[in-house]
């Protein structure tokens, strides 16, 4: 059937405004908006016909409900909704009621339609092209810094801010305090006498003291830290520091210069936390970081129960040397993790000093080595242990990390 009968049994079948005809013929011509295309198809077909040319009455289109004489009226909302928040770049989606999308739906299937374009897609850009008009803004695909959702069934616009990322190393210099939030154990974080109604098992954590400071100065509703690994609470993160990802939430500011944030968060941190700033970062960076196994090297002080001598240590040191070491969840963990027995290797370990009777090791080992496991064996669950070899119990008293390798330039394996 040629496109101009398909046009009148199109016509015939219920009032259709020019938008929503010429969309059913979408791709077969180029540079021409849907309206116009539509308007030629009404105008040619009775031309072809020898009719009366009676152009569409607005009002009474059954697919749109003429949605599209209500473009400036949404792009107005948009430009309203996204005041104050700092962008460049945007993009509209658009949520259409169930019957305007059945109504399309029947068309395209009762005439079998090759090349018609989603009524969602026209009002995208209609919208959005009206937007860059009254704003100065940039429509963008491709990351854009604000999604817009045209809530058409509720007439509302939903806003959605792309969050914004930066990479850097963090130095945990106090021991006690998490890597990231905890919800207090008692009331699962809605406040009970036992967390004094904070919600919160310890008073600050890695990714508040870097967060806070953050938000503030994003503007933003949230931050969340991305570590390379975690340390345990009671230990030392220092040396070169550990790699993170910040993750800025819902950020209405977004021109942060690093220099100064960098600077915000460690005079906030008063000591506790310092962070050194490289970088701006992407999402898909939070994967590479997650899954970098990274070599970590730990310096640690043991205390070995009853009489032994320092060259009996470096001994079963040198046993360790190069182990493959098989970890099942430790004891202190099993309550959250799997229960797996897990093959590590200790890429080095030396004892360097003793100091009052307790002996200064440095181990360097493969991501996911538990290393307070490794000196005391865990009852048995880690073997072979500094405490197995020697035959006598041996504990970590304290435990510092000094280095965690970073990434890959630029994230790239």
């Amino acid at each position: 059937m040629d496109i101009l009968s398909l046009t009148g049994r199109i016509l015939e079948y219920g009032p259709i405004c020019d938008h929503c005809l010429g969309r059913l013929f979408a791709k077969r011509s180029f540079g021409i908006s849907n309206d116009e295309r539509g308007h030629a198809l009404r105008l040619s077909h009775a031309l072809a016909e020898n009719h009366r040319f009676t152009p569409y009455e607005p009002g009474t289109c059954s697919v749109c409900m003429d949605l599209f004489t209500e473009i400036d009226v949404w792009a107005e909302r948009v430009a309203a909704a996204l005041s104050g928040i700092d962008h460049e770049t945007f993009v509209i989606g658009t949520r259409v009621p169930p019957m305007m999308a059945e109504s399309e739906e029947m068309l395209w299937s009762d005439f079998s339609l090759s090349d018609p374009e989603p009524l969602k897609s026209e009002m995208n850009r209609e919208v959005g092209k009206a937007v860059a008009r009254i704003t100065g803004k940039r429509g963008e695909t491709k990351n854009p810094e604000v999604t817009i959702i045209l809530n058409i069934p509720e007439e509302i616009v939903e806003v959605q801010i792309a969050p914004v990322f930066f990479y850097g190393r963090y130095r945990k210099l106090e021991r006690g305090i998490p890597q990231t939030h905890w919800d207090c154990r008692a009331c699962r974080g809605s406040g009970c006498e036992v967390c004094g109604g904070s919600g919160r098992q310890y008073p600050d954590s890695v990714e508040e003291l870097i967060g806070r400071p953050a938000v503030e100065l994003f503007r933003a509703e949230g931050a969340l830290l991305h570590g390379a690994g975690r340390e345990d609470i009671d230990a030392l993160m220092v040396g070169s520091g550990r790699p993170f990802i910040m993750e800025i939430l819902s950020p209405t500011h977004r021109g942060v210069d690093l220099k100064t944030l960098e600077s915000a968060i460690n005079q906030s941190a008063n000591g506790r936390v310092e962070v050194s700033i490289e970088r701006w970062s992407a999402r898909r960076e939070v994967e590479t970081l997650k899954s970098h196994k990274a070599h970590k090297t730990y310096r640690i002080l043991v205390d070995i129960d009853g009489h032994t001598s320092l060259d009996e240590v470096r001994k079963a040191l040198d046993t360790l040397n190069g182990a493959v070491i098989h970890q099942r969840t430790p004891r202190r963990v099993a309550h959250r993790r799997a229960d797996l027995v897990r093959e590590r290797m200790v890429v080095q370990i030396e004892c360097l000093d003793v100091e009052d009777g307790r002996y200064l090791i440095e181990v360097v080992g493969e991501a996911g080595l538990y290393i307070k496991e490794l000196i005391s064996g865990d009852g048995g669950r880690t073997t072979p242990s500094l405490s197995e070899i020697l035959g006598i119990p041996a504990l970590v008293v304290t435990l510092d990390v000094t280095s965690v390798e970073g990434m890959p330039e630029n994230g790239d394996e």
